[in-house]
């Protein structure tokens, strides 16, 4: 039973099926098929305008490309200290940046709010060559830590962004369940709310690997297409990751099955906080629960064939764990958790 993470699990039926009917005939390669076409207007719409679409295969490239198209290679990407671009994509921003700093910020919950921004650009001088230029602010949506940004809390570090002259970046490889979470359009969650590009996830929410960038005004996406050819993440059977991408969105798929992730993180939250010894740590706004377990209890979920990540070492008996939860978790592995963890 795993709860280590939402990409544990394969693939929803949607995506297998479409996958097979684009396996059917042939098709030009690069992005020049139906499918990468009918990807670009659906995305048109869900975004309620035009927008530059771009298939790609995984969340790091994803985010490092759209970061260096953002990005001059002697600039500053502002970012959370635990958010992926700065914990676990290996240097990926930096080295497609070309050598771009990451400057990792601390904030409850994961989050950036717009003091700890203005406090953080207070210590780089505009035009100083000795100084790295501040260029990009990067928020994760989900954060690390499960917690969602609301559509006024990114617009007040958009503020920020235009009062400095910075690009607004969104890490959204859990952006289904964010907007899930929040009820809004994808267009109050990100470019009226100020965001300029977003790393679009599927991957973690039934697909078998398939990431976009979008940049909400085309003029930024500049040399992305060049970027992304030199980086060797332009997709020749680019239709297999539109197909994917196609499946979800119809008839807000997407939506419908992150919810149900959600939906199990939080009936185990409510669960697990009436058990004596459990600490629930951070709000639980999307498909992942924070928690301090007595270590005790652990090594009894262990034995019992229980996966999950250790997010701190153990401090006075009780360690914070993540459990994720996918689309595809079955509700009797969350039954069989709970039972083993009361004991």
């Amino acid at each position: 039973m795993n709860f280590s993470s939402d990409n544990a699990y394969g693939a929803d039926p949607r995506v297998l099926a479409a996958l097979a009917e684009a396996n059917e005939g042939a098709a030009s390669p690069y992005g020049d098929d139906p499918w990468t076409e009918k990807l670009r207007e659906a995305m048109n719409r869900l975004f309620e305008r035009e927008v530059a679409t771009y298939p790609i295969v995984t969340g790091t490239a994803a985010n490092a490309l759209a970061l260096a198209t953002l990005c001059p290679q002697h600039g500053a990407i502002l970012c959370h200290a635990e958010a992926h671009i700065a914990a676990d994509e290996c240097g990926a921003p930096e080295f497609f940046t070309h050598g771009a700093k990451l400057v990792p910020l601390e904030g409850e919950g994961a989050k950036l709010t717009p003091d700890t921004i203005e406090q953080a650009l207070k210590r780089f001088k505009k035009g100083f060559v000795q100084h790295a230029q501040p260029a990009v602010i990067s928020l994760a949506q989900t954060t690390e830590r499960g917690t969602v940004y609301t559509p006024d809390e990114i617009a007040a570090i958009a503020a920020i962004a235009r009062q400095h002259d910075l690009k607004l970046h969104m890490d959204g490889a859990r952006f289904a369940n964010a907007l899930a979470h929040l009820g809004c359009s994808a267009s109050q969650a990100t470019w009226r709310a100020g965001i300029a590009a977003l790393s679009f996830g599927s991957t973690k929410n039934g697909a078998l690997g398939a990431e976009a960038v979008v940049f909400f005004d085309p003029d930024d996406a500049r040399d992305f297409e060049y970027r992304r050819k030199k980086g060797g993440h332009l997709i020749s059977k680019m239709r297999f990751v539109s197909a994917q991408m196609l499946a979800l969105l119809q008839d807000g798929h997407w939506l419908t099955i992150a919810s149900r992730a959600n939906g199990l993180a939080k009936r185990a939250a409510q669960e697990l906080k009436a058990i004596p010894g459990v600490e629930i740590a951070h709000p639980v706004e999307a498909n992942a629960v924070f928690a301090r377990f007595p270590d005790a209890m652990l090594v009894r979920l262990r034995r019992a064939g229980m996966h999950f990540h250790d997010w701190s070492p153990s401090e006075d008996g009780k360690t914070l764990v993540r459990l994720m939860f996918s689309f595809a978790t079955p509700d009797a592995d969350l039954e069989q958790f709970l039972s083993i963890a009361r004991g």
